[in-house]
């Protein structure tokens, strides 16, 4: 008899209905092959939490995006100091200098004096950088900063005529998209797209979105660029205010059909953070939507944690310790049960997880602690290749049900 395979023992139910019709809307606008703006160099490192990493290990964080098939990264604001300009600078050299494929992006404010900084970057290095101009869109902005539309409409004219001067590609990013009038962001794009903007930016700059919201949104956004008849492209940046940051990214990379979808490593950003790329991209190998290998991607998240200063809780996905840690005496006998069950231990993977270890370069671990039942102690002593007396697995099972954590490997060796 065959093996079962994966198809064979999960219901689909994210795909199908009961009666197995297919009711997936991942994708129902818009092809496979989503592209990611990884934003941890700028938006991540404005966080109030975070330590700027040495231009050394900027470096290493842009191989890592290079190496995990990230589109683009956006690498900071060089108006806002020599420093930054200084470090955008040679961050575009080693584009140039080793040859890697990721695009680079600069942000900086709808003003020329944003933009001339850009432009040096681009004349000293040879390498392309796409602005990033981000303008306050919504009212209760506007009506904090004293703004009126004609002041945002004219200053979109001038810095886009001044980009297509200067033959800078230009991705216009409105501010708080998601709580700005419809009309207000019709004239904000239209403007922008006329004055030859290639790419747009929806931006839930406060995380005040929910899914609707996303879809809502980005439908009309859609509608307002299919009037003005050009190939406009679509991004969504969105932060994690309420939580939602990662399913809004997703509902509107998937199902609103955007273009391209922002996130920082781990998610670290302004306030409570942006939507995490990490997460996006298991979740997009996990629709079969990603193809690159997932190995690289914990080794990313534990550079970022340490260079950064920004611990990874137990808990986080994928990348935490404990993702794939147990020490329930139910789960941990299923998951055992299971390595003898297939050939390429798949189903140890699954069984009580819904992330494959394997692909993480990870493999499911099985501890000892106050809920965990004899398998557990059996297999801990199998793992390192031991054997040990009945009256031996009894006297660690019970000091386990005596404590109030996890056993380390030492404490364990002391009681045999």
């Amino acid at each position: 008899m065959n093996s079962p395979s994966m198809k064979d023992l999960v219901y689909p139910w994210n795909e199908v209905n009961a009666e197995g019709a297919k009711t997936q809307r991942f994708f129902l606008h818009h092809p496979p092959g989503i592209e990611l703006d990884d934003e941890t160099l700028r938006d991540g490192l404005q966080s109030t939490s975070v330590t700027h990493p040495a231009i050394e290990d900027k470096l290493r964080i842009l191989h890592y995006m290079n190496d995990l098939g990230v589109h683009i990264a956006d690498i900071g604001l060089p108006a806002a100091g020599a420093s930054v300009q200084a470090d955008c600078t040679r961050i575009a050299q080693e584009v140039a200098s080793q040859k890697l494929h990721i695009h680079l992006a600069c942000a900086g404010r709808t003003l020329p004096n944003d933009v001339v900084p850009i432009i040096e970057i681009m004349q000293k290095t040879g390498v392309e950088v796409e602005a990033h101009l981000f303008i306050g869109s919504s009212s209760i902005r506007r009506f904090a900063e004293g703004w009126d539309l004609e002041k945002l409409l004219k200053a979109t004219e001038t810095v886009m005529d001044f980009c297509q001067k200067n033959n800078v590609p230009v991705m216009y990013v409105t501010e708080d998209t998601t709580r700005a009038e419809p009309e207000v962001i019709k004239k904000l794009y239209t403007t922008a797209i006329e004055g030859g903007a290639r790419r747009i930016c929806i931006s839930d700059t406060v995380g005040y979105s929910t899914p609707d919201g996303v879809i809502n949104l980005v439908s009309y956004v859609k509608a307002v660029v299919a009037a003005t008849g050009e190939d406009i492209k679509i991004d969504w940046h969105g932060h994690n205010d309420r939580g939602l940051g990662l399913c809004n990214a997703l509902v509107a990379a998937i199902d609103a059909g955007v273009d391209r979808i922002h996130g920082t490593c781990l998610g670290i950003g302004e306030r409570t953070g942006n939507a995490a790329i990490d997460q996006i991209i298991v979740n997009l190998f996990l629709m079969g939507l990603y193809k690159k290998d997932l190995g690289v991607l914990g080794e990313y998240c534990q550079f970022v944690s340490k260079v950064c200063g920004v611990d990874i809780p137990p808990h986080y996905p994928a990348v935490g310790k404990d993702a794939f840690r147990t020490s329930t005496g139910v789960h941990a006998a299923a998951v055992i049960k299971s390595f003898d069950c297939v050939e390429d231990r798949w189903l140890a993977d699954y069984v009580y997880s819904a992330v494959p270890a394997h692909a993480l370069g990870l493999e499911q671990v099985i501890e000892i602690g106050p809920v965990s039942g004899k398998s557990n102690v059996l297999y801990w002593f199998k793992k390192r290749g031991l054997s040990a007396a009945d009256e031996v697995v009894e006297r660690i099972l019970q000091f386990a049900k005596s404590s109030n954590r996890v056993l380390t490997d030492e404490e364990i060796r002391k009681l045999l």
